[in-house]
């Protein structure tokens, strides 16, 4: 199985995610399906199966979790000295050379990936472009709106 690049905050916040499952939802699980199957005839006991769909989804999630660990390669940020360059979990801040407009981006995995909070996967087509660039140099990215060119303004491993 290939290696899979996930920042120590990404891994981290899986970890915890799994100890929930494992620790709180599994054991409740088990005893919503105990209680459900007290109750009698299980042919037509809608609560038993609704407890055996939930059950199915937490082991499911705990092995997709646990998968994803065995592969993760775990980078810390902090520990990065790629001399200004654009690599795997550097903060990027760019700006727009059309508006002027300045945007900052953590390249990170593909399951920490918000948008919303700067976080671009590494398989987005900004970050593919951005990969190896150096500060003052410029990526042009195919974006959904067209063709834009950014400068990258600085880099930050944090």
């Amino acid at each position: 199985m290939a290696t899979l690049p996930i920042t120590k905050r990404g891994a981290d916040k899986l970890k915890a995610e799994l100890h929930q499952l494992k620790a709180f939802e599994r054991p409740a699980v088990i005893m919503a399906i105990a209680e459900a199957r007290a109750q009698g005839d299980l042919s037509e006991n809608a609560e038993y199966e609704s407890a055996k769909d939930k059950q199915g989804f937490v082991e499911g999630r705990i092995q997709e979790i646990e998968g994803k660990l065995s592969a993760a390669q775990i980078i810390d940020p902090a520990d990065l000295h790629a001399d200004g360059r654009v690599v795997f979990g550097a903060t990027v801040e760019l700006e727009d050379e059309s508006s002027g407009q300045k945007v900052t981006y953590q390249i990170v995995g593909e399951d920490e990936a918000n948008i919303k909070l700067g976080l671009v996967n590494i398989n987005s087509p900004i970050a593919r472009a951005l990969i190896g660039k150096d500060e003052g140099d410029s990526a042009e990215v195919q974006a959904p709106g067209g063709l834009r060119r950014y400068e990258v303004v600085s880099v930050r491993y944090c």
